[in-house]
């Protein structure tokens, strides 16, 4: 019989929240164990998501500038690109990448087992979790405290005939050496949209479904309308507000029967891609084991302070959300090592999340991001807010760029011109909403972001606009 090795703290996930958690736990002196059985180590945003995804957008990118460089007085020449040299360029990038992050698990500053857990039991004190690791062994352990941190898997929806017809998902895309001449893309969110984005900027046909009524449903419906536009000035057709009824094999690839304003049609395409979503992988876990709870949304039920319906069991990143965003799994995982400490030293929990500050970016053509409140958030939990914005095409440098889809959005509170919120499509839109985050970070007015310098021309000085416009209504109310 083997003996059951305790920990202070078991992370059952090696990803970027489980590293993150693992990191600062050893830091603060827990005996730790991460348990990862993946084949790769890395984790979802390094193997199959942010790194890969931008890898193949940035090549489509420059293929996108280099079609539109008459514009500028430039004569140029482009043979088809090359998906196998993308593929292979995605590949040799994120090797590096998670080599990096495989010597990081490995360094000795914490256990690393290449396995699978699953809860066995749970006291008040003790977790039990038995790990099957990928020999085919199993290792029992214990721990006095733990963190899920499984990430999330892709998981197909119910739709009559898809699976007898087959798709490709995004993880299909991201190693492809060839791609087909035309797509049906399901979905409209971040993940559709950027492999629209990608599809059709290495000149395949896209055709986007999305159920709800404006793509990017998660964000403000003005966001969703520019992408769309932009979307359908470069080919893409784009479908809104539809139901998927059926998908069937046809005689040049794949058909979609979808209704529409009560009106039935089909669409036809080489391949589909189904992109409507991420699940959080927690099948094998057997929560039920360690009295860990759910919501409605299948996810794991937190507190601030990223405890578990069991206040020793913590959970971060897709597992749990808000959002399925990188830096806030990291801030998660680091929030939850810090409670694990505090609960081992006989204290409350004190660190918890703040997601006043929750970022969320788009990597589309143009691209859109956003930071603390929306409108369509602010009215539904009743927050008083006032707003402006400013559009890209009276702005010089998005001119002289000739960027001009999109605008920049500020919200502020009506008494105070305290920053609330910012959102942007436009160009460089994923780097201009840093200057929101952090001005919101440091609990920045509207008034003080106006008066903050900034260089002439860059795309950066859009934000004082709205700013002024946001600080003259509170100044005219005072």
């Amino acid at each position: 019989m083997i003996l059951a090795q305790h920990y202070d703290f078991a992370i059952l996930g090696g990803g970027s929240a489980g590293y993150a958690a693992a990191r600062t736990a050893a830091t603060l002196g827990l005996k730790t164990v991460v348990i990862d059985g993946s084949e790769e180590l890395g984790g979802l945003c390094i193997l199959k998501g942010c790194m890969p995804s931008k890898t193949l957008i940035e090549s489509a990118n420059r293929q996108i500038a280099i079609k539109h460089a008459s514009d500028f007085g430039l004569n140029t020449h482009s043979e088809a690109p090359s998906t196998r040299f993308i593929r292979d360029r995605k590949r040799r990038l994120i090797t590096e990448f998670s080599s990096y992050r495989k010597e990081q698990l490995e360094d000795g500053r914490f256990t690393l087992l290449r396995g699978f857990g699953h809860f066995v039991s749970s006291t008040s004190n003790e977790i039990s979790i038995s790990i099957t690791l990928r020999d085919g062994t199993s290792q029992p352990i214990t721990a006095g405290t733990a963190l899920i941190a499984t990430g999330s898997v892709i998981e197909p929806p119910t739709i009559p005939g898809l699976e007898e017809s087959g798709f490709w998902t995004s993880d299909t895309i991201l190693d492809a050496e060839t791609i087909p001449d035309s797509f049906i893309v399901l979905g409209g969110g971040a993940i559709a949209l950027e492999m629209a984005h990608y599809l059709s900027g290495i000149g395949r046909m896209v055709t986007v479904v999305q159920r709800s009524h404006h793509l990017l449903s998660i964000m403000d419906a003005d966001i969703g309308t520019v992408v769309q536009s932009a979307f359908e000035r470069r080919g893409i057709k784009v479908l809104c507000g539809t139901k998927i009824l059926r998908v069937e094999k046809s005689a040049t690839g794949k058909r979609v029967v979808i209704e529409q304003d009560k009106a039935e049609f089909s669409l036809e395409a080489s391949e589909l891609l189904v992109a409507l979503g991420r699940h959080p992988a927690l099948k094998s876990l057997r929560l039920e084991s360690a009295s860990v709870a759910l919501t409605d949304n299948g996810r794991v039920k937190i507190t601030p302070a990223m405890q578990t319906s069991h206040p020793r069991i913590f959970a971060a990143g897709d597992v749990c959300g808000p959002v399925e965003v990188v830096h806030l799994a990291i801030l998660q995982g680091e929030t939850a090592a810090r409670n694990a400490f505090a609960i081992l030293h006989g204290n409350a929990p004190s660190s918890v999340m703040d997601y006043r500050c929750k970022l969320f970016g788009v990597f589309t053509e143009p691209q859109a991001a956003a930071v603390g409140l929306s409108e369509t958030e602010a009215k539904a939990q009743g927050i008083p807010y006032i707003t402006a914005s400013y559009p890209f095409n009276d702005h010089g440098k998005s001119i002289i760029m000739n960027s001009m889809d999109g605008f920049v959005k500020l919200l502020a509170d009506p008494s105070t011109g305290k920053l609330l919120g910012g959102c942007v499509v436009g160009p460089e839109a994923t780097e201009l909403i840093h200057e929101i985050a952090v001005a919101m970070h440091l609990n920045a007015t509207a008034a003080q972001l106006a008066t903050a310098p900034h260089y002439h021309p860059t795309l950066s000085e859009i934000w004082t606009y709205p700013a002024e416009e946001l600080a003259d209504m509170i100044a005219v109310k005072l």
